[in-house]
């Protein structure tokens, strides 16, 4: 299957408000938090958690079992809403978001969930990872299992990213899925426009797609890989689904009053 029904986009778009609105929640409540870095990956996750792109990730103990890498770990507020969302963390879990002894950090812990692969935050690690990661289930199984690892743009100035792309391309690694979360971030700094032309010169499979459009999302997962890594660009809004947030960089690390927080949670409504 390579398209979504109706039902599920439907259903996926009231359950994508509702996290946006606990995101922003607990965010408020640890007065902490990149709110608009995960507002600009949560369509990508919702996609990967709930339509069957990632299999057994609950399965923690299987081997062969699926694994999803979040680099860019300041976005974690995306993870932690989507797994809130699958009943994997509750209510309380997600609201004590950053507070002393919280299982739930500004950054994914792998110590402190079984269900976080690896503990990211450090740009430019969860690439070169993910790469060795995937090479070694390569090795290891006849058919074997995927690694999706997300990166965001700004972290594709790290040089440890642009090695791994080598090394990823040399060994035809494609188990591996790349998602490049092309939301800006990078522009104030190092323009990439081009990115797409930079990554051409490493002979992956490069899909570039709308990062908030859950059936293009879903197609380019879906799509076979040939024998060389995918790449997806997935063209995104950093802070999307409210307006006074959406590539404003004032919102990077801002956490909104209760005021402002009623005004976001009344426009998501």
């Amino acid at each position: 299957m390579t398209k979504l029904s109706k039902k599920k986009i439907t259903n996926a778009i009231k359950e994508l408000s509702n996290i946006r609105k606990k995101i922003l929640k607990s965010s408020f409540k640890a007065n902490e938090g990149h709110i608009p870095s995960a507002f600009s990956i949560l369509e990508i996750l919702y996609v990967i958690y709930n339509f069957e792109i990632l299999k057994n990730f609950k399965s923690v103990s299987e081997k062969k079992r699926d694994r999803f890498i979040l680099s860019k770990g300041h976005g974690s507020l995306a993870l932690y809403g989507i797994l809130n969302n699958l009943k994997i963390l509750n209510d309380e879990e997600l609201y004590s978001f950053c507070r002393f002894n919280s299982k739930l950090g500004g950054h994914p812990d792998k110590t402190k969930n079984k269900y976080f692969e690896v503990s990211t935050g450090s740009l430019g690690h969860g690439l070169p990872i993910s790469a060795g990661l995937a090479m070694s289930l390569k090795y290891k199984y006849k058919k074997p299992p995927n690694v999706f690892c997300l990166i965001g743009d700004g972290e594709a100035n790290e040089g440890t990213i642009w090695e791994t792309l080598l090394f990823v391309n040399s060994r035809k690694i494609k188990n591996l899925t790349i998602i490049i979360d092309f939301n800006l971030s990078g522009e104030r700094a190092i323009p990439m426009k081009n990115l797409k032309k930079l990554l051409q010169n490493f002979q992956n499979e490069i899909i570039e797609i709308d990062g908030h459009n859950l059936e293009k999302i879903y197609s380019a997962f879906k799509k076979k890989n040939s024998t060389v890594p995918k790449i997806i660009i997935a063209n995104t809004i950093k802070g999307k689904g409210i307006k006074l947030m959406e590539n404003n960089p004032e919102w990077h690390h801002k956490v909104p009053n209760k005021e402002v927080l009623n005004n976001f949670l009344n426009e998501l409504s």
